[in-house]
């Protein structure tokens, strides 16, 4: 098993971006049934309060780290990621992967229209990139099953489902056996902005890693639960569980000492 390090139970595995696409790339080409999960501050509250949803998470073949939050959790017990493997980058290196490798791709979220809009510049961006189908994200439990048959008439080797978490996840696990998809990734607010519908943070904000404060100044009503109470949530509990680590570690040494006393 590759590296990786446990954040609130879940195993976030340590990549660099060239690794994990070739770790993609020995997922798809045997075939089978594969997930592939990004973790940001938002997924680990969720996992942390939901047993069953970290199940779900840990159920992936490759989880990958998503944004400064993750990368500080880690750095408190002690592990330094290789880079931020944010999806919104990632994605592309992802959809050029299964260009060159003639990989299908089915784009399933967001609001109407916006994964076909996603598709459309993405194939300008990687000429020859198969998109074989694309469908918004509100769809009603009556029209789902026709939802699953679409999806596996178009045969696509992966699956990308933009839901946002917890919902993506889970419908992933739900439903990939019966859909014949070789990966499933779950892709959060990907399709919005490979659409053009939201706009990324200038490069000086991202090197800065303050994208998330640019996203909330974007959409204040959306996500200000998210960072303005998530993120210091997600601190303190951080803080805790690096404290309870040294708790534990530090038991066993002053048994130690102990008994080299008693030996005196």
């Amino acid at each position: 098993m590759a590296a990786h390090v446990s954040l609130f139970g879940v195993n976030v595995g340590i990549w660099s971006g060239e690794a994990a696409l070739r770790r993609v790339a020995e997922l798809v080409a045997p075939g089978g049934s594969h997930r592939l999960f990004f973790v940001n501050a938002h997924t680990l509250n969720l996992a942390y309060a939901d047993p069953e949803y970290r199940a779900v998470l840990n159920s992936a073949d490759l989880i990958l780290n998503d944004g400064v939050g993750v990368d500080l959790a880690a750095r408190a017990f002690g592990v330094k990621f290789h880079e931020n493997l944010v999806g919104t980058d990632f994605l592309p290196r992802l959809c050029r992967l299964a260009r060159d490798r003639c990989l299908r791709l089915y784009f399933l979220g967001s609001r109407p229209g916006v994964a076909e809009a996603a598709a459309a510049r993405l194939r300008a961006r990687l000429p020859g990139l198969e998109v074989v189908g694309t469908h918004h994200g509100y769809v009603s439990p009556e029209a789902e099953p026709g939802l699953l048959r679409a999806i596996r008439q178009a045969a696509p080797h992966i699956l990308l489902v933009g839901f946002g978490n917890p919902r993506q996840e889970q419908w992933i696990v739900r439903h990939q056996a019966e859909l014949g998809v070789t990966l499933c990734v779950g892709v959060g607010a990907f399709f919005d902005f490979a659409g053009g519908r939201v706009r990324r943070a200038p490069p000086w904000a991202r090197r800065a890693r303050m994208e998330w404060l640019f996203r909330l100044i974007l959409e204040p009503r959306r996500l200000w639960r998210r960072y303005l109470l998530g993120n210091p949530v997600f601190v303190w509990r951080v803080l805790r569980e690096r404290l309870a680590t040294s708790r534990v570690t530090a038991i066993p040494l002053a048994s130690r000492r102990s008994r080299s006393l008693e030996a005196r």
